[in-house]
C-alpha cells in the first residue's frame, strides 16, 4: 500500500488563531524520530498484519477523540452561535462513531483499550508537547488548565477560544496521521486502519478550514 504524506493546513492563515498567552501550547517543531516498530504481529482477523505503531495510533487516537468530545460538550449554554453548535454536534457524532470503530479494531485483534481519563502515551509530534503531571501530552492535546479556561468562558470569548483550541487539537490529529505514515511501507497495511487514518486526515483538514472561516466571521 502506498505511503501517505501529510502536510500542514493553511500555514499562512494559522497566525490568526494563535492561542492566548495563558496556558497556550507551543508549536515549535520536534526533531524526535517516529516511534520504533517493535514487532510485526500475528495476522489480524482478515489476514492483514499490523505493527505496534498501528496499535499505538489507534489507542492514542481514541484518547485524542475523547478530548474533542469533551470540548464539544461544553458548547451548549456557552455560545449563541448556531454554526458553532452545529460544528460541536457534528464532532460529537462523527468522532463518537470513530471511537467505536477504533475500539472494535483493537478488540478484534486482542489489543488493549486505553483507559479513559488516563494520560496518553508519550508522543513526539510536530507540535512541541506540553507536560502535565510529569507526562508528555501527545500532539494537539490540551492541558487541564486550558480545558478549565474554556469552561470558564461564554459568549464571543468562548466562541473564539473554542475555535482556536479545536484548530490546534485537529492539527495534532493530522500530526499523528503523518507520523503513522512516515515510517514507510510497514505501518497501515491493514485496509480498515489505512482508510480510517486517511479519513481522519481529510475530514479534519476540512473542519480546520471551516473553523478558520468561522473565526474570521466572528471578527467582523
Amino acid at each position: 500500500m502506498k505511503a501517505f504524506s501529510g502536510h500542514r493546513v493553511l500555514p499562512a492563515l494559522l497566525g490568526v488563531v494563535a492561542l492566548t498567552a495563558c496556558g497556550s501550547p507551543s508549536k515549535a517543531p520536534s526533531s524526535a524520530p517516529p516511534p520504533p516498530i517493535d514487532r510485526m504481529s500475528e495476522e489480524g482477523p482478515e489476514g492483514y498484519r499490523y505493527t505496534d505503531a498501528d496499535v499505538q495510533f489507534m489507542q492514542n487516537m481514541i484518547l485524542h477523540h475523547a478530548q474533542a468530545l469533551e470540548m464539544s460538550r461544553r458548547a451548549p449554554g456557552r455560545t449563541e452561535r448556531e454554526d458553532i453548535l452545529l460544528l460541536a454536534r457534528r464532532i460529537e457524532r462523527s468522532q463518537g462513531d470513530e471511537i467505536a470503530l477504533m475500539k472494535r479494531w483493537l478488540e478484534a485483534r486482542g489489543e488493549e483499550l486505553p483507559e479513559s481519563g488516563h494520560h496518553p502515551h508519550e508522543h513526539h509530534g510536530h507540535h512541541a508537547a506540553e507536560r502535565e503531571h510529569g507526562v508528555e501530552l501527545m500532539a494537539g492535546m490540551l492541558t487541564e488548565a486550558q480545558l478549565d479556561q474554556l469552561a470558564a468562558t461564554e459568549g464571543p470569548e468562548f466562541d473564539r477560544l473554542f475555535l482556536q483550541l479545536m484548530v490546534y487539537h485537529h492539527e495534532g490529529a493530522l500530526d499523528m496521521v503523518e507520523e503513522l505514515f512516515s515510517v514507510g511501507g510497514r505501518t497501515a497495511q491493514d485496509p480498515e486502519l489505512f482508510q480510517f487514518a486517511s479519513h481522519v486526515n481529510s475530514d479534519q483538514r476540512i473542519e480546520i478550514t471551516r473553523m478558520l472561516e468561522m473565526l474570521r466571521a466572528g471578527e467582523r
